[in-house]
């Protein structure tokens, strides 16, 4: 059984102190009485217990330790003791709990007993990549498009939501020329959807995510039926990472108390669009966009954009088991599925790996680079880790950038590099990566794969539906 126990308090600075002194006040007036202390394992699900409003001020002085062996891949079974140390900058009341008795989280930083930060802590991980990024001049600003299936009972997920839409495949296509249909019924933007819970959904995760000091930049019905897209404004890459974990449990939580099941799985139906996270990424130089060039060619991209975008397309094979970390994730990368499956670029084809949103002029603090092969199910602080350490190294090693590439699905005829077809391809791959290494360290990289590698072989033993359909009447 997990031991929760404190630890000696810390030194702290006067900014540390401010932020503590608010949680303080703020957990006295809004009348809280339990605070979640939260963390993620290696695979980016959130973890962690509460304390009682008695226990607060000691905690935020002295973290609380636990036994870090229990959750998957963040210590060693001799490294039981991990000390969770609250970030009071990310204090936040839970919106849904009754305002009574109320409920408050924080995320937390680990570390070993002697405070040294815990080498598979994915907050760790990226708040050092992003200090080699302002060592280089540059802060790093993300904003990822989060997608999800919504449905009113778990069952109408197994039911294809009582219908299948048309998939038609061209019959006499190459692969990459592969046109697939997967809608009868595009429901994209739709406004009188007959999924009305879903709706309602949105709105709820909206003003939840609001109340908690996240802003919401759009929300959507996305193509597939009962499918959502809750677009969250930029900002830091580790104030994003705590906000997408943030909101796949506000979306889960409000989900459940409908009635109804939400799902961030990435191809949870084989004729309907998969659920991607395309993340937008820029670099400012003080108040200045990186990315921008004022020459009147067709991208407006700077030298310090192109080489980074180089960066991506060149790691990108390695970056891939990061981004899309699930055997389920490789059915997503398909042809024909408005996702990626080479590492190209692009201004405005959906097929693309990377994609350079068209500059509007007076718009320059907009310049951005789009990333589309991510899926809402990754570890958001090891795939930020991965894409800007891609881009940084593309920066620093000078990369010259290829020509773009406006039909991307058809990356054959280009000679360009083709993204894992499969979990155990992609992990193959990033196990032997020296940019993962040197960023993300031997010791998480290790442990993810080692995850991975036991996913993919418990899949391989698995006999599917597809097998015992085809096969039992005719072999």
């Amino acid at each position: 059984m997990a031991q929760i126990t404190s630890t000696p308090a810390a030194t702290t600075s006067s900014a540390d102190d401010e932020a503590k002194e608010f949680v303080l006040r703020s957990a006295n007036q809004q009348d809280v009485r339990f605070v979640r202390l939260w963390f993620t394992d290696i695979l980016g699900t959130v973890k962690g217990f509460a304390v009682t409003i008695d226990e607060l001020e000691h905690v935020l002085n002295s973290g609380a330790s636990f036994d870090g062996a229990v959750i998957d891949g963040l210590a060693r079974s001799d490294e039981t003791d991990t000390v969770a140390v609250p970030d009071p900058t990310t204090w936040q009341i839970l919106p849904w709990r009754p305002s009574q008795d109320a409920v408050a989280s924080m995320f937390c930083d680990l570390s070993t007993p002697d405070r040294q930060p815990l080498a598979t802590d994915g907050r760790h991980i990226l708040r050092s990549v992003i200090r080699r990024a302002r060592k280089l001049g540059y802060n790093f600003y993300v904003a990822p498009e989060l997608e999800f299936f919504y449905a009113d009972d778990i069952s109408e997920y197994r039911n294809n939501f009582g219908g299948r839409a048309d998939a038609t495949i061209s019959g006499n296509s190459s692969a990459s020329d592969l046109t697939v249909r997967l809608n009868r019924v595009n429901r994209y933007f739709d406004q009188t959807s007959p999924d009305i819970g879903g709706a309602e959904l949105r709105r709820e995760v909206v003003l939840a995510l609001e109340k908690m000091g996240i802003p919401v930049k759009h929300s959507h019905h996305e193509v597939g039926q009962g499918q959502h897209e809750i677009d969250l404004r930029h900002t830091n890459a580790l104030t994003m990472a705590d906000s997408v974990v943030t909101y796949r449990v506000v979306v889960k939580e409000l989900a459940a108390r409908k009635g109804g099941h939400a799902t961030f799985m990435p191809q949870p139906f084989s004729d309907r669009p998969g659920s991607g996270m395309h993340t937008h990424m820029s670099l400012f130089s003080g108040d200045d966009n990186a990315f921008y060039a004022a020459e009147e060619d067709q991208f407006h991209l700077s030298d310090i954009g192109r080489r980074f975008i180089a960066g991506l397309v060149r790691h990108a094979p390695e970056i891939t088991a990061i981004t899309n970390q699930w055997v389920n994730s490789y059915k997503r990368l398909v042809p024909g599925s408005e996702a990626p499956i080479f590492a190209s670029w692009t201004s405005g084809n959906m097929n693309d790996l990377i994609r350079v949103p068209a500059y509007r002029p007076g718009q320059e603090a907009s310049m951005r680079v789009e990333y589309r092969a991510p899926d809402a199910a990754c570890n958001p602080y090891l795939a930020f880790t991965a894409m800007l350490a891609a881009g940084l190294e593309g920066i620093e090693k000078d990369y010259p950038l290829s020509n773009p590439i406006e039909d991307g699905g058809n990356g054959d005829a280009h000679s360009l590099p083709r993204l894992p077809r499969s979990l155990q391809e992609a992990v193959a791959i990033a196990e032997k990566s020296e940019l993962l290494r040197k960023h993300i360290g031997d010791r998480a990289v290790d442990s993810f794969c080692q995850n991975k590698y036991l996913e993919w072989d418990e899949f391989n033993r698995s006999v599917t539906d597809f097998e015992t359909n085809r096969y039992l009447d005719i072999l």
